[in-house]
């Protein structure tokens, strides 16, 4: 059986891919493994007993419950929830958006596949667009979402040294070209893998250079404002028709429902309807429903800034302790400033083996990480040793098992370094 061009791409080797078959391979074959490398995140009480209250609520409606399991929703997606959302949106950070400006996907997956396709690959005089990155590392699950081949393109970051085991990447403007191959740019903020929140100006900057180039600046927001608000520093959150926000439910705590939210210009929202239909008719009308008392309540910023955010900046300070605690001083390891998200990025400078090695050595020991080389998307060169030094480690699981975790990376990393 022969597959098109498009059906061996799939078929091949793909990062996300690879990455979860691994987490799941992992924990179906090791009830003992450590899980520090997935993204899923924590099991908040407060946060799972108002989702709780919301199906009860469901279930109990004379007809909510059958209309949302029974009807489809349009291909924007839910109507309620994105009328709902446009006016949270207005009145909490006066973003001058409607519910036309909304458009739902079956998650930020979804959502960026659709968008990378919709800008990037080839254009009508058969040249190829591409979607830059303008600071990698980034975000594992961007780099195999394209139809075409070679859409993807990225700069080294800048590292600031905030002391000795702290450090910052910054986008390098110096490097970061923009010609008219170029049709969008995207960054995460904060980002995954590092927990990096590119800084205010760095975006007027982007937003800029965007505007400049008739492109759009789209801003990956999985983690960040307006909710789930993990993110640990103050930014100024805001939009405009040139921005392209992404947001998600999955990070509040409702990953199974599959939910991204795009807000755009009508345009690219209208063409996203349009892929919606194409894909799969229309979005699940779950975990907007679910979401929905949530929204019209205006609770999900209070529940963002009250549970959610200072639960994961607690666990981020406690986890860098332990690793300050367990970790040589004299070696030269470094944790990326823990500025948001759910995940420490540890960079080990001159490491005696490849990251990819390190990742192995661990999960033998029964402790899951993700080797730091998966979070290059579109950077061209090969030779940067920085690339294969570093790891990503969650602390969104148990308590006990981050402790027993990082007391295990310590120990094989001393040993290394000796």
């Amino acid at each position: 059986m022969k597959f098109s061009r498009i059906g061996n791409k799939f078929s091949s080797n793909i990062g996300i891919v690879e990455l979860m078959n691994e987490l799941g391979k992992a924990l179906r074959e090791n009830k003992d493994m450590i899980m520090m490398g997935g993204g899923n995140p924590s099991h908040i009480p407060a946060v799972q007993d108002y989702l709780r209250q919301s199906m009860k609520s469901l279930l109990d409606s004379d007809r909510k419950f059958e209309e949302m399991l029974g009807d489809y929703d349009g291909p924007k997606g839910n109507l309620s929830f994105r009328k709902a959302l446009a006016e949270l949106l207005k009145q909490e950070y006066n973003w001058d958006v409607t519910e036309d400006n909304i458009a739902l996907t079956s998650g930020s997956q979804s959502a960026f596949f659709s968008l990378f396709n919709i800008f990037g690959g080839r254009d009508d005089d058969g040249n190829i667009k591409k979607i830059l990155f303008p600071l990698t590392p980034e975000y594992i699950g961007y780099g195999d979402s394209s139809i075409e081949d070679g859409v993807f393109t990225s700069r080294k970051a800048k590292i600031e040294h905030i002391d000795q085991h702290t450090f910052k990447y910054h986008v390098d403007f110096e490097a970061l070209n923009i010609d008219d191959t170029i049709a969008a740019i995207c960054v995460s903020r904060p980002t995954n893998p590092t927990g990096n929140v590119i800084t205010d100006k760095e975006i007027k900057q982007l937003e800029d250079l965007a505007r400049k180039h008739d492109i759009p600046l789209i801003i990956d927001n999985a983690y960040g404002a307006p909710f789930p608000g993990i993110i640990f520093t103050d930014i100024e959150s805001k939009w405009n028709e040139s921005l392209i926000m992404c947001l998600s439910l999955s990070k509040l705590g409702m990953p199974g429902a599959r939910t991204g939210i795009v807000i755009a210009n009508k345009s690219v929202i209208s063409t996203l309807a349009s892929m919606n239909s194409v894909m799969s008719l229309a979005p699940g009308s779950f975990g907007a429903e679910l979401a929905l008392d949530l929204v019209e309540s205006k609770n999900i910023a209070k529940l963002s800034e009250d549970v959610i955010k200072p639960y994961y900046h607690k666990k981020a300070r406690t986890a860098i302790k332990l690793l300050h605690k367990h970790l040589r001083a004299d070696i030269p390891w470094h944790i990326h400033k823990a500025e948001g998200a759910m995940f420490l990025w540890l960079w080990f400078d001159k490491l005696p083996i490849t990251s990819q090695e390190l990742y192995e050595r661990l999960k033998d020991k029964n402790v899951l990480v993700v080797s730091g080389h998966h979070f290059f998307p579109g950077l061209a060169e090969d030779n940067w040793p920085h690339q294969h030094e570093c790891i990503r480690m969650t602390y969104s699981s148990e308590s006990s098992q981050v402790e027993q975790g990082i007391k295990i990376i310590a120990e094989e990393i001393n040993n290394l370094y000796d």
